[in-house]
């Protein structure tokens, strides 16, 4: 009895030596990872698959976006002209020479260095400091800018830049998810989420012209300028400005779209300016006053109270009291519609504008002109 203990003993002893000799040396023969030194080999451990997204997370689509929104901070230098009197100095102290700061958002939009943010943003300003996500910083050089829309194109010389995809805003609906991206008050990067609240917002008293994608995704001053995606990191609009009676957001943001946007970035970068069409009208809403007062019979349309003497509208034979319901091929009901459509127009190409007259209807062609550009006073 006591030999077949001693042999059983034995054996056992000979097999756990072996095993911890293989555990040591060959832990993958076990389906281990090694030891060497008391640390893990993480490279001969097993790969631990990464997790599957969350149900409609949107992390894809931030990463994909995050790093082409840039942060923007300028400086305006002050311009009283009694900064000088030392009596006004006396009162008011250094602080009338002090330069003024402001803090925005941009997008990049082409490994070029292009940036398009709000002319706000950078309105005025004597020095621009873009700040990537990925820590860069770089001054930044106006290329133009265009008041009309409240957007401008920034320029900086660095190379690797990340650039944003652009959308189709065209294609958006209402409910349709988005993100908002940008630097609010400073804080630094953020993305927030939510819903396209409407479409096509106009008579807001932003901009000259207005077609607004309404979101419900939180925008906050110091977003200005920044990207609104799609769930899929593609641009649809630069965040322009909010509705607010506290400062913060209320739920009620407004983006300029991507198809605007393009408009004015290629017609800066080309021919650094953006050329609309324009015919010399003054446009009304159509109303049952005016209606009464021009002898128009029609219920809907934009009706011209006022032409412009030897303009493009007056060579083409439009007259006060007009009522113009469509441009090219696309019906107007509204003068932000017919603005719109107008600064669309090529200059100096031909286009049929339908419009009623008395009991008629009629077609002219009219060649528009180029839209005087607004100049804003530099404060």
């Amino acid at each position: 009895m006591k030999r077949f203990w001693l042999l059983f003993s034995q054996t056992v002893t000979v097999l756990l030596a072996a095993y911890f000799v293989i555990a040591v040396l060959k832990p993958d023969w076990l389906g281990r990872p090694s030891f060497r030194g008391g640390v893990v080999s993480l490279l001969e451990a097993p790969a631990t698959p990464p997790a599957p997204p969350e149900p409609g997370s949107l992390a894809a689509a931030a990463k994909k976006a995050a790093p082409a929104v840039v942060s923007i901070s300028t400086s305006t230098a002050p311009r009283n002209p009694r900064s000088n009197d030392p009596w006004f100095q006396f009162f008011f102290g250094d602080q009338i020479n002090r330069p003024q700061t402001g803090l925005g958002s941009g997008v990049i939009v082409s490994p070029d260095g292009y940036i398009l943010t709000n002319n706000h943003v950078v309105e005025g300003a004597d020095e621009i400091e873009v700040m990537l996500n990925d820590g860069r910083n770089a001054s930044a050089k106006v290329i133009g800018t265009d008041p009309d829309t409240d957007l401008a194109v920034l320029r900086i010389a660095l190379d690797r830049l990340p650039v944003i995809v652009l959308g189709n805003s065209d294609q958006l609906q209402v409910g349709d998810k988005v993100l908002a991206i940008g630097n609010p008050f400073g804080v630094g990067q953020t993305v927030t989420s939510g819903i396209v609240s409407a479409l096509g917002r106009n008579q807001l008293g932003i901009n000259t012209f207005e077609n607004f994608i309404q979101t419900d995704a939180a925008i906050n001053p110091g977003n200005s300028g920044g990207a609104l995606t799609d769930v899929h990191g593609n641009l649809l609009g630069i965040n322009t400005a909010i509705y607010s009676r506290s400062g913060g957001s209320m739920g009620i943001g407004f983006a300029i779209p991507v198809s605007t946007a393009r408009q004015v970035l290629e017609g800066i970068v080309t021919e650094g300016q953006v050329r609309r069409g324009w015919i010399g009208v003054e446009p009304n809403e159509l109303s049952p006053e005016l209606a009464e007062t021009f002898g128009v019979k029609a219920a809907q349309g934009v009706i011209i109270t006022g032409v412009l003497q030897a303009g493009p509208a007056a060579h083409a034979g439009i007259r006060p009291g007009d009522v113009i319901v469509q441009v090219g091929d696309k019906a107007v009901g509204s003068v932000a519609e017919m603005m719109t459509a107008v600064a669309a127009l090529k200059p100096g190409t031909s286009t049929p504008f339908t419009l009623l007259r008395g009991d008629g209807r009629l077609t002219l062609e009219v060649t528009p002109g180029t839209r005087p550009r607004r100049v804003t006073p530099r404060n």
